[in-house]
């Protein structure tokens, strides 16, 4: 195992070594296993039979939404080169998917905006008399270096754009926090095929100009609901109404993209907070809309109806991504360090199982600041004296220290990476439990387990793999567990010997493991 301390934070990595094929006597034992199976084990059948339907049955990744968080961070190099380490480097979480925002801005006489990071820029300030936009392409530097940073970490990022708001002088209430009420719809009517135009031209100048691919745009984001209020605490929000309004946007973002020569850009949506609410709000859209749609994205911050919504897009014909949901989440028992992450790990394997989609996105991965020299309008200096959480729930991944220039983690950082960084993309996700998150390779024949155990106590688990013509022989073991200060990060274990296509291994109390058998 090698170790790499950076000022800051401590990141982990090894080296999995891949076992060969060949028949095996008896089950080796690694720390923690279990290979006698006298215990009360239990056993967990993967089947690839019941395999993701979407995108062909190859996963797309891992992502998170680089609003706000970039937008906060990447004004320094330095904590712009640890972000793209930490999150999007096969050193790191090795992300796949980024989610840039573009903004719409505020009106510059607005002090309202009292979240530091949500201040996010637009880059049309205004029209000029024949109807074009008047550009500042220098706004958003921020999110733009950190995005430059992570293609470099990860040039085969896929970058999805989005829009929380439509530039604030398009709006009603001529404010991208949202609408007088929250519950009416906050683009002017006549102001369609303009907010579809920007969304198109500056789509193209990330192209063209600043090297930034889209390959998707979702021009709504959680719109049907009535969470975004005009000269709120935060930026930023629009709200849609269902039906017609949802399907005017998706047409009119669809026909703007071809008129300015991006046909390749696919339209995603509807990102609402709901998975009920999806359902429900797809049904309403008109046939044109739901054609003009490429993919299904949403949020599952609410609703429970997961494998409805699966059913749905298949009967669409559409890809679904999980595309934005974080929380302060906490499981386990005791926990201390680990309730959060192992609360996040239940809720991507939930996630996960219950949809099956293409790709799974973490909201802010950064969501608390600390900064001494910070002051709202109001001249509230609340990130001053924040400090990190290790024990109870938190949202985001750690903490930006401003003051110090590093970036601080938590065993939820720890926690993600045990999927991050070995289920890939190309894998096919699978069946397995609910403690479960499961994966293959069609082209390798690799699989990838990852086992949670929430209890206080050792856990004994028999994972049967005779639905796969072929295995590997050997499992290898990584696991996170314990404290942030000494527990185990990404920490390899071991091996485990597969024998008849079997194998079994003690979870040990409050644990994340993840098996890898190579082929």
């Amino acid at each position: 195992m090698t170790r790499q301390t950076l000022k800051g934070f401590t990141i982990f990595w090894g080296m999995v070594i891949a076992g060969v094929i060949m028949t095996v006597a008896g089950c080796e034992k690694a720390p923690g296993a279990n290979g006698g199976g006298e215990k009360n084990t239990e056993i967990i059948t993967l089947n690839p039979v019941e395999a993701s339907p979407f995108n062909g049955g190859r996963f797309e990744g891992w992502g998170t939404s680089l609003c706000w968080w970039a937008n906060r961070l990447g004004y320094s190099g330095e904590l712009t080169a640890q972000a793209a380490k930490l999150f999007f480097s096969g050193e790191g979480l090795g992300l796949d998917i980024g989610r840039y925002n573009i903004g719409g801005g505020d009106d510059p006489a607005h002090r309202h905006i009292t979240r530091s990071d949500s201040r996010v820029p637009g880059y049309a300030v205004g029209m000029d008399s024949s109807g074009g936009f008047i550009w500042d392409w220098t706004a958003d530097q921020n999110q733009r270096n950190i995005v430059l940073a992570a293609l470099k970490a990860n040039p085969e990022l896929y970058v999805e754009g989005f829009s929380n708001s439509p530039p604030w002088f398009l709006t009603v209430s001529g404010c991208s926090s949202g609408s007088e009420g929250a519950v009416s719809d906050n683009l002017r009517p006549d102001q369609y095929d303009t907010f579809a135009r920007y969304i198109a031209e500056t789509s193209r100048h990330f192209r063209d100009v600043f090297g930034i691919g889209f390959r998707s745009y979702s021009p709504m984001n959680e719109a049907d609901t009535a969470y975004w209020g005009a000269n709120s605490p935060k930026q930023e929000g629009c709200h849609f109404d269902s039906g017609e309004s949802q399907s005017r946007m998706i047409l009119a973002t669809r026909k703007a993209l071809d008129g300015a020569g991006l046909a390749d850009i696919l339209v995603a949506g509807l990102d609402e907070t709901s998975i009920d609410q999806m359902i429900v709000n797809l049904d309403k859209l008109t046939e044109e809309a739901k054609a003009a749609l490429g993919r299904i994205d949403t949020h599952t911050y609410g609703g429970s109806k997961r494998a409805e919504l699966k059913a749905k897009a298949l009967s669409m014909g559409k890809d679904l991504w999980m595309s934005e949901v974080d929380g302060g989440w906490q499981a386990g028992t005791n926990a201390e360090n680990m309730a959060a992450g192992l609360g996040l790990a239940e809720r991507i394997i939930l996630d996960m199982n219950g949809m099956q989609p293409s790709a799974w996105v973490l909201w802010n991965i950064v969501d608390f600041h600390k900064d001494s020299n910070f002051s709202d309008p109001g001249g509230n200096r609340s990130e001053a004296e924040r400090q990190l959480r290790q024990d109870g729930g938190i949202w985001g991944l750690g903490m930006a220290d401003h003051d110090e220039g590093t970036i601080f983690l938590t065993q939820k950082y720890y926690v993600f990476g045990q999927f991050t960084r070995y289920i890939h993309p190309g894998d096919t996700i699978i069946a397995s439990s609910n403690k479960t998150l499961a994966a293959y390779n069609r082209d390798s024949g690799g699989i990838k387990i990852v086992a949670i155990n929430t209890e206080g106590a050792a856990k004994s688990l028999a994972f049967d793999l005779g639905a796969f013509e072929r295995t590997g022989s050997r499992a290898a073991v990584i696991r996170t567990s314990g404290s942030y200060a000494d527990g185990e990060h990404w920490t390899p274990v071991g091996s485990v010997k597969v024998k008849d296509k079997k194998f079994s291994f003690d979870l040990p109390a409050n644990s994340v493991t993840t098996f890898v058998i190579e082929r």
